[in-house]
C-alpha cells in the first residue's frame, strides 16, 4: 500500500464518517451498522471500531466490547485474517447522540493519520496474526474491563493506534502502541496498587475508630 493510497483511503473515510453522523436515524446505530460504514472487517479497523467507544464515558459498553477485544486477541493469536463482530456487541445499540460522538471521534481518528501513518517497517506491521500483538490486545482488553478509574482512555487510546498501525502497514506506530500499552498497563498498575494502599489505610482507621467503642 503506497502512502498516496493510505492518505487517499483515510480522507475518504473520514469524509463518509463525518457524513454519516449528520444522517443518523432517531434510533441510533447498532455496531454492526458502525461496522458497515467502517468498511472490511480486518484486524485494523475492527480494533479502531472497538475501541472507540471505550474512549467516551458510555456506561457499560466497556465491559461488552472489552470481552469482544479478548476475542479479536484469541483470533489474532490463532492467525486469522479476518473477524465478524459476535452477535451480541453487533446488536448493540447506541443512541444517536452516543453514535454521532463515535463516529466523531473515528473521523478524528482517520483525518489525524494524514501525514504520519504510512507504510514503513513493513515487516513489523505485515503480519497480524503476530502473537506479540495478540497478548497485546488481550491486555488492554482486561484493562478495559477492570473497574480502574480513567482506565480505558489509554489503553483504548493504544489499540486505536494498533488498528491504525495494521491498517497502513506502520511498523514504527504498531511500536508506538506497544509503548502506550507499556504506559496503560502502568497507570492500570499503579492506580490499583494505590486504591488498596487506600483502601487498607481507611480500614486500619475505621477499626482505630471504633475499637473503644466495641471494648467499653
Amino acid at each position: 500500500m503506497s502512502e498516496a493510497n493510505t492518505h487517499a483511503r483515510g480522507l475518504r473515510l473520514a469524509w463518509r464518517l463525518r457524513r454519516a453522523s449528520c444522517r443518523l436515524p432517531e434510533q441510533g446505530l447498532t455496531l454492526r451498522e458502525l461496522a458497515d460504514l467502517h468498511g472490511p472487517a480486518a484486524p485494523g479497523s475492527l480494533l479502531i471500531l472497538l475501541a472507540a467507544p471505550c474512549l467516551l464515558p458510555i456506561p457499560g459498553v466497556g465491559t461488552v466490547l472489552g470481552l469482544s477485544l479478548l476475542t479479536l486477541a484469541a483470533g489474532l493469536w490463532r492467525g486469522r485474517s479476518h473477524h465478524g463482530l459476535p452477535e451480541r456487541v453487533a446488536h448493540l445499540n447506541l443512541s444517536a447522540d452516543w453514535a454521532r460522538r463515535v463516529l466523531r471521534v473515528l473521523a478524528q481518528c482517520h483525518g489525524a493519520t494524514e501525514g504520519w501513518v504510512k507504510a514503513r517497517m513493513g515487516p513489523g506491521a505485515a503480519n497480524p496474526g503476530r502473537r506479540w500483538l495478540s497478548a497485546i490486545v488481550a491486555l488492554m482488553a482486561v484493562l478495559i474491563v477492570l473497574p480502574i478509574p480513567f482506565g480505558n482512555f489509554l489503553p483504548a487510546l493504544s489499540l486505536m493506534l494498533a488498528g491504525l498501525a495494521l491498517t497502513a502497514r506502520d511498523g514504527l506506530a504498531l511500536m508506538a502502541s506497544y509503548a502506550l500499552a507499556a504506559l496503560s498497563t502502568a497507570f492500570g498498575v499503579g492506580v490499583s496498587l494505590l486504591g488498596l494502599f487506600w483502601g487498607g489505610e481507611l480500614l486500619g482507621w475505621l477499626g482505630n475508630w471504633l475499637s473503644p467503642g466495641l471494648i467499653s
